[in-house]
């Protein structure tokens, strides 16, 4: 429906970096969109529900002494359209069991959807027998979640887009890169190579040199036990190049900093690296603070340690606004795929 023109919509226009964010309209039926979180990331949640202009869903998670999780929901939510968000980033297991309990729980309280949000999806790298006698995890946990009760998931960056077809319900699949291309974009780096560390993210670093108009090169990277790869070689000129290392996560960072060295070593004039979410385990922070990367570009999908926020090669940027546009979209049932274009 049309609506009049105010004082406000007749002001002159101003410039791209000083016109703010705009936020999307609210439901008009509020108290049936409702926003809950388990204990991952409630800094996120906040930022989201503060994008959309509501407040956090209320609800008590806490623990029986032997660590048992206890959840209650505290509100009405029969008939409402429930997002629960809550990524399974470490301790993985508990948040994990976290989410399940707080869907069953949603489900028994008669919410009418249930919407699973998910910026980091644990377990997605088992996502196939490699090995003899392994189980894979990742479609193990996508039918938890069916179980437990979720209608739809929305996830961020999964280590392989195929998990989609894990599941049983509908899954929206963000993407940071929009964040990511953002930031480097102001950034202006010289003769810019856009980089995979291997060859399960060229069509991530593909789409990603699209948008930032540069060069694409490939390392070629064997890995010889979890957590430990050894880097071959570089497949692309790099020489002379600033490169762009992209990735979906950053674990212990030991191939981040060995495809660094292979890069350094094949010419390239400097070296910097994002990925979208930082689980940064074990000696993670320290291996980035003494490669020679010059800055480690990240999202907020997991909270950071605080050794990880106090080192300065490692810059967060937040992905509040794209999951808040995201929510409002799957709610007001209209399309999630323009946030892309």
């Amino acid at each position: 429906m049309a609506t009049l023109a105010t004082t406000a919509d007749k002001k002159a226009p101003v410039s791209p970096e000083e016109k703010p964010e705009r936020k999307p309209q609210r439901s008009r039926v509020d108290d049936k969109f409702k926003i809950f979180c388990g204990t991952a990331n409630e800094s996120l949640c906040d930022e989201v529900c503060a994008f959309l202009g509501m407040t956090r869903g209320q609800a008590k998670v806490t623990r029986f002494s032997d660590g048992e999780a206890y959840i209650q929901i505290q509100e009405n939510v029969r008939g409402a359209d429930v997002f629960l968000m809550q990524p399974t980033c470490r301790p993985v297991d508990m948040h994990l069991m976290e989410l399940l309990l707080m869907i069953d729980a949603l489900k028994r309280a008669s919410a009418r959807r249930i919407t699973a949000v998910i910026p980091y999806f644990g377990y997605a790298r088992q996502d196939r027998k490699d090995k003899p006698r392994v189980p894979i995890s990742s479609k193990l946990v996508a039918d938890l979640l069916t179980t437990a009760g979720a209608d739809r998931a929305l996830v961020v960056d999964l280590h392989a887009p195929q998990l989609q077809g894990f599941f049983n319900i509908p899954v929206d699949h963000l993407f940071a890169s929009p964040v990511l291309v953002d930031y480097y974009k102001k950034l202006i780096l010289p003769h810019l190579t856009v980089v995979s560390p291997d060859a399960g993210g060229v069509e991530r670093a593909r789409f990603f040199a699209k948008k930032m108009d540069s060069a694409l090169a490939i390392v070629d990277k064997r890995r010889v036990d979890v957590n430990v790869a050894e880097v071959m070689h570089v497949i692309g000129d790099v020489k002379g190049r600033t490169c762009l290392v992209i990735d979906d996560l950053i674990d212990t960072a030991g191939t981040l900093v060995k495809t660094a060295h292979a890069l350094l070593d094949d010419g390239a004039t400097g070296v910097y690296a994002c990925a979208s979410h930082p689980v940064l385990s074990g000696p993670a922070v320290e291996n980035i603070s003494k490669s020679p990367i010059t800055e480690v570009v990240v999202t907020n999908t997991i909270p950071l340690s605080e050794a990880a926020r106090k080192e300065p090669k490692i810059r967060v940027l937040t992905i509040a606004g794209l999951i808040g546009r995201a929510i409002q979209s799957i709610h007001e049932e209209t399309s999630v795929s323009k946030l892309f274009m």
